[in-house]
């Protein structure tokens, strides 16, 4: 009985494991209102950052503004790729769009108001920032946010490419 035990502790702790190094699969809303699935933007030879973020938070907006800050040399450095997944929910979902169109982002962004995705990424606040590898595995994460973050983020981006 013992062996049996141990054996489902591993099999299930090896699945938690596991899920939580991809990226889910959930359907979502970009600004123009078409459906998107995250888990398709990943794993496409290139690595993805996947930032959750919300209008109402400010350390969200400041991470998501200093990374535009170097945005495009990361591109050009490492081919990355960017998707900032709005939380906000039915209430302040209206001022996302205008907020990303007056910020320059040259983001992705996608619209989680009932914040399915977030859930099954195991958010629990924000900014939550994940780094995905060119095969689709969650290879680091950063909770919340603070001024000199993106030069962690780029360490870790560069560690992808060399």
């Amino acid at each position: 009985m013992k062996h049996l035990i141990l054996a489902v502790a591993i099999t299930l702790g090896f699945n938690a494991k596991f899920d939580a190094q991809t990226v889910a699969s959930v359907d979502l809303k970009n600004l123009e209102g078409m459906t998107v699935n995250p888990s398709d933007l990943v794993g496409n030879g290139n690595p993805t950052i996947i930032c959750f973020w919300a209008t109402w938070c400010s350390p969200c907006k400041r991470e998501l503004n200093n990374y535009m800050d170097y945005y495009a040399d990361w591109q050009d450095e490492t081919g990355v790729e960017l998707i900032a997944i709005s939380i906000d929910d039915s209430r302040s979902m209206s001022r996302v769009a205008p907020f990303v169109m007056s910020t320059g982002w040259e983001y992705e962004v996608l619209l989680d108001p009932a914040r399915d995705f977030a859930r099954a990424m195991q958010v629990i606040n924000v900014p939550h920032t994940f780094l995905v590898n060119a095969d689709g595995k969650v290879i680091w994460t950063h909770n919340n946010y603070a001024e000199g973050d993106e030069e962690e983020l780029y360490e870790e981006l560069l560690k992808l490419v060399e």
